[in-house]
């Protein structure tokens, strides 16, 4: 795998039964790259485990003035130079490769879930933890993944050298094969220490960092209340424990980084001192002696990497164990198999609340409680919170609906809609039944304005569709966002299209004609419309009224209005008591009276009655 073939056209299905398994799984799935790492790997430290004996015979040539030895020597030591520097160049080129390649598969795997999951993600695990391993989490977790056959390299050259010299010089050799895996696990029991200092520092560096957003966000409500002096002393004892638990976590590190240079110069003192003692008995000679000698300096270059995969897989296992946690979560019903693709119709029905939308038509629901309503708009998109309480379209449960089909069948519109950045064409191309045109669309949702706007913000452009839209449309309105939403959505053309407030920053002019629009151009499609704007409602076939998260009233807004006293207390932003005074005598009568023997509602107009036609709204409004 080259990084220039990146992205991976399928990154796999993850083993994400635990952290370890994932790291294991990465391993295996770019092997070929591991083996390339582990070939180059295996020549750059050979390279510099040879390094030791060439000079030790160059040394041994020139005590016995052998000029042949010494140029043989000499064209050894140029080869073995040539070779190391071709496979650390080389090496580090696959270490690279193998790193990126294995953040960019777990990166991919987290965006395929996130993607699958939608909305209901965030309800499961906390937003701040899926940023935090789809940045910091996946480098460790790279990391690991490609250092792993760089210690392999490393390993094998160690135990190649330790077997050499115990040939070599079996009385040195012995020492150095004794030494160096005292020297590759002394610094082990120290790691797990070391690594809960890190996480204690990094969470208290959140902690404060969050304690930091949060007093400049309240700025000037604390100024407003006097309380900036006792939020500062909290960022201070805040940051205080974060300078504290930096320093413990330093002095650990410090300590491993130290064993690191002390404990290899006392294997190297130890084996100098045995090795002059055995050269003044003659047991040994003096190129045999630079030969131990070096091969034990420049063995502390490999055991580094073994310290290193040591850390790595220290800091990657947590990382690799919230990556598993995400990547382990699955839609509600996939675990038990989905029904084949296929394209599904019918009634929208809620089992929780008892909202039902029939096929075709257009439902307005009206909810006292806005966090309710959310939560009911992501139910009907599929994202169900757990099995069994799914949304049935056409009696089909939208969770056991393959991902694909149930994006076909069911499209929500958030309360505050993101628009990415763009031109307003590239804007309005997406996946669409082709039966709305983007002009269309922008004409029933009021968008002429917002046209003129983007061309008179832009240079050089004519054609209001080439016209650029910034970053989440900053530069337009609340309104204007909200209409440019609304037109994507009515361009896409769902069976289902379930608005959540799709005119809440706009003018009651505006609504009014949106509100018309909506329903001109979603004519025989089911559209399902959270709102409590009396235009909206006026213009539905049906109204659904929602209490405490249950459906208690079903019928059209003049109606619900003259029956219902907390409909028309959400809707009017009447309290309940005032509503009931102000309902008709007999109206309070008849809901007093036995269902059996209630009369028919009057067929009178009620003072909140709206207009059938926008235009009355501006006749209304010239002649005050």
């Amino acid at each position: 795998m080259r990084i220039q073939d990146l992205p991976f056209p399928d990154p796999g299905v993850p083993d994400a039964r635990s952290g370890p398994r994932l790291l294991w799984w990465l391993f295996g799935n770019q092997l070929s790259g591991q083996l390339v790492a582990l070939a180059w790997g295996l020549l750059h430290f050979a390279s510099v485990a040879a390094l030791p004996f060439c000079v030790g015979v160059a040394v041994q040539a020139a005590v016995d003035r052998s000029g042949e030895r010494l140029a043989l020597a000499g064209g050894l030591l140029a080869l073995v130079c040539v070779s190391n520097a071709v496979g650390d160049t080389f090496l580090h080129r696959a270490a690279v490769t193998n790193w990126i390649t294995a953040a960019a598969r777990v990166q991919q795997l987290l965006a395929r879930k996130a993607a699958d999951l939608g909305a209901a993600l965030t309800r499961r695990v906390a937003a701040g933890e899926v940023v935090t391993v789809s940045t910091g989490d996946v480098e460790k977790i790279g990391w690991f993944v490609e250092a792993l056959s760089r210690f392999t390299a490393a390993a094998v050259t160690i135990v190649l050298v330790s077997a050499g010299l115990v040939v070599y010089q079996p009385a040195l050799g012995v020492v150095v094969a004794v030494g160096v895996p005292v020297l590759a696990c002394a610094v082990l029991p120290l790691l797990p220490h070391a690594t809960r200092r890190a996480d204690v520092q990094r969470a208290k560096a959140g902690r404060a960092t969050e304690l930091a957003s949060d007093t400049v966000a309240g700025l000037r409500v604390l100024r407003g209340i006097g309380g900036e002096e006792l939020f500062l002393e909290r960022y201070r004892r805040a940051s205080q424990e974060v300078r504290h638990a930096a320093v413990r976590s330093a002095r650990m590190w410090s300590l491993i980084a130290a064993l690191q240079v002390l404990l290899p110069g006392l294997l190297l003192i130890g084996v100098v001192a045995y090795g002059v003692h055995l050269a003044r008995q003659g047991r040994v000679e003096v190129g045999e002696l630079v030969a131990v000698y070096s091969s034990v300096m420049l063995l502390g270059y490999p055991l580094r990497h073994v310290m290193e995969i040591a850390m790595a897989y220290s800091f990657s296992k947590p990382s690799a164990r919230r990556a598993a946690r995400v990547l382990a979560l699955e839609r509600a019903m996939d675990a038990e198999g989905s029904l084949p693709g296929q394209s599904v119709s019918g009634d929208l029905y809620d089992p929780e609340t008892g909202l039902c939308a029939p096929s075709g038509r257009l439902t307005a629901v009206v909810c006292g409680d806005p966090d309710v309503a959310g939560r009911l708009a992501e139910r009907l998109g599929g994202h169900a919170p757990q099995p069994g309480a799914s949304v049935l379209l056409g009696g089909v449960p939208l969770d056991e609906l393959p991902l694909e089909s149930a994006r076909e069948a069911v499209l929500v519109q958030d309360k505050d809609p993101v628009l990415l950045s763009g031109t307003l064409r590239e804007l309005l191309d997406v996946p669409a039944s082709g039966k709305v045109e983007p002009q269309a669309a922008l004409e029933a949702a009021q968008c002429g304005d917002v046209l003129a706007a983007l061309v008179q913000g832009s240079l050089d452009v004519r054609d209001p569709m080439d016209a650029r839209l910034t970053e989440r449309g900053r530069s337009l309105s609340g309104g204007q966002r909200q209409r440019l939403a609304l037109a994507r959505s009515l361009v896409a053309d769902p069976e289902v299209l379930v608005l959540d407030e799709p005119t809440s920053a706009v003018d009651s002019h505006t609504e009014a004609r949106i509100a018309q629009g909506l329903r001109d151009l979603r004519s025989g499609r089911t559209t399902v419309v959270f709102t409590s704007s009396p235009l909206l409602l006026d213009r539905a076939d049906r109204v659904v009224f929602l209490h405490e998260g249950t459906v208690v009233a079903v019928g059209t807004h003049r109606e619900l209005v003259r029956t219902e006293p907390r409909y028309r207390a959400v809707v009017t932003r009447e309290t309940e008591d005032e509503a009931r005074l102000e309902e008709p005598r007999d109206t309070r009568e008849d809901r007093a009276a036995p269902p059996e023997d209630r009369a028919a509602p009057p067929e009178v107009p009620h003072r909140l009655e709206t207009f059938e036609e926008p235009e009355e709204l501006e006749e209304i409004e010239e002649t005050a």
